[in-house]
């Protein structure tokens, strides 16, 4: 009898473990999607060590596990929960259970202090099951509470493979990061042909909210990876680069050269402020070989973010790009920056600003926008970083780029400046028609360039770097050749920072 009953289980684990309907699975070929445990065994160091829920809904008969997996693993080592949508389960969609198993893995995580993983794959709520799974007080909504109580305590990682619909969009919304697959992933609050029935819009799934929209447009993406398997691999990487909650510390790791085909920063950086270069190669020459994780790299690419390793060390770079836009900061690069400035402050990631910057972008269209508003933002969320900050002043820094680019009055660790940087309200060329535009206009060829020209080495001299420093606003010019050890060592002697920015309830964020 007792053989009986073991191999019934297993049959019925077996009929559970399998999931849809053949025709479903079939359709995840046709589409290229991995079935959910397939993303499971790829996600995880083994494969799911406990799994929670797993008969769940069981008696209806034909939802396995009521479409979603939920249970803890092992990513590098450490400890993870995961919540997984089976798609082959009418279409991942949510049902009373489902939700309630999200919410307890969700509870699990904050128990145990480990980062959880979403695998979203979901055509969102089941609305002949509203009223048990929509409003009450475990109902969906209760998802999101736990996101914002979880968010700034365990990292919250969403791989999204197919549709985030609806309120289930906002799953991805509060994670830390958003991985997403090209041309499968999509996240929107209406469909298309909602659009169309409400708002009279004809759109495509992929305009109103595929995954290169958000990665490049709205924001709402951070990495877009061409199949499955790389963005399963992109959220192991990312781990990597984070403690399991916010009292820990990323691990060192093996301390590796930058690449030997990196260039010295001596010859990637102009001689010329407004000559435009690639800071990515500048940030490759800095950090160890291989370990840059790029951030939001196809949004706001006026700015830089990512995440590397300095000498094994884990540190935030935040860099102005000179060859998106002149570097110069605008709305969506204000909001990029306070977004990952606010993720590496609350995981006790050190933060590298490296200062190439003219300084926010004036004019009609982005002071409606409220360019003033997003770059308070920034501001704000610079200021409030507790972690190590060193700014590096690479060319540089005019006007309140100097601000957001944690210049010396946010009480940087330290402000480094290249031989060759500048500091200033504004640039030689600004300043000059600033202060004698009506001087240069009476003047007649060739007095005209040759005053011109003289005011400019004048302004020049007022703002050289040995004079700033001369004055303390930078703490140490380094030689580019100097740099990378510089930092190093400079990381590694702020490593016991302790310090509270201020003690009140929370701020007024200027959002």
């Amino acid at each position: 009898m007792k053989e009986t009953w073991s191999e019934e289980l297993k049959e019925r684990i077996e009929k559970i473990e399998a999931g849809g309907a053949p025709k479903y699975h079939e359709k995840l070929k046709q589409q290229k999607k991995l079935f959910v445990r397939d993303r499971l065994r790829l996600l995880f160091d083994d494969d799911v060590q406990l799994e929670d829920g797993k008969f769940a809904n069981f008696m209806a008969g034909d939802l396995p596990a009521d479409g979603v997996v939920t249970g803890i693993g092992r990513i590098h080592g450490q400890t993870v929960c995961v919540m997984a949508n089976d798609s082959t389960v009418k279409a991942g969609s949510w049902g009373a259970r489902t939700v309630e198993k999200i919410i307890r893995i969700q509870e699990t995580a904050e128990k145990l202090q480990v980062p959880i993983i979403y695998l979203v794959d979901s055509a969102g709520a089941r609305i002949t099951d509203q009223i048990e799974m929509f409003p009450g007080r475990r109902g969906a909504g209760r998802i999101f509470y736990n996101q914002v109580k979880l968010s700034g305590m365990v990292p919250q990682v969403c791989v999204l493979f197919g549709p985030s619909a609806a309120g289930g969009a906002y799953i991805p919304a509060f994670c830390d990061i958003v991985i997403m697959v090209d041309k499968n992933a999509s996240m929107y609050l209406g469909s298309p042909r909602m659009a169309e029935m409400v708002i009279g819009e004809k759109v495509t799934l992929e305009q109103m909210g595929g995954a290169r929209m958000h990665c490049s447009v709205s924001g709402c993406g951070d990495v877009l990876a061409s199949s499955e398997e790389e963005a399963i691999a992109a959220a192991r990487r990312y781990l990597s680069y984070f403690p399991a909650n916010y009292l820990g510390k990323p691990a060192m790791a093996e301390p590796k050269q930058p690449s030997p085909e990196a260039r010295p920063i001596a010859e990637i950086v102009p001689d010329h402020q407004n000559s435009p270069f690639d800071m990515l190669e500048l940030v490759h020459s800095l950090v160890d070989e291989g370990t840059f994780f790029e951030i939001k790299a196809l949004f706001a690419r006026e700015l830089i973010t990512g995440f590397a390793r300095l000498n094994g060390r884990v540190i935030g770079v935040v860099a102005n790009q000179s060859k998106v836009k002149g570097g110069v900061l605008f709305v969506d690069s204000a909001d990029k920056a306070a977004r990952f400035i606010t993720l590496c402050d609350a995981y006790q990631i050190p933060l590298l600003f490296l200062a190439d910057v003219p300084g926010f972008m004036i004019g009609t269209q982005v002071e409606r926008a409220g360019i003033i508003r997003h770059g308070a933002k920034m501001i704000a969320a610079m200021s409030e970083a507790t972690v190590p900050k060193i700014s590096v002043i690479v060319r540089k820094a005019y006007g309140a780029g100097l601000y957001a680019m944690a210049g010396p009055a946010f009480e940087p660790d330290a402000c480094l400046a290249l031989p060759t940087a500048q500091i200033a309200v504004m640039g030689p060329e600004a300043a000059v028609n600033a202060v004698y535009s009506n001087k240069i206009a009476e003047l007649e060829e060739p007095q005209r360039t040759r005053f011109v020209m003289e005011k400019r080495e004048d302004y020049k001299k007022d703002i050289d770097i040995y004079r700033l420093a001369s004055e303390l606003i930078v703490d140490d010019i380094v030689a580019p050749e100097r740099l990378r050890d510089e930092l190093i060592a400079r990381f590694a002697a702020y490593e016991s920072k302790q310090m509270t920015f201020s003690k009140r309830k929370h701020p007024v964020y200027p959002v």
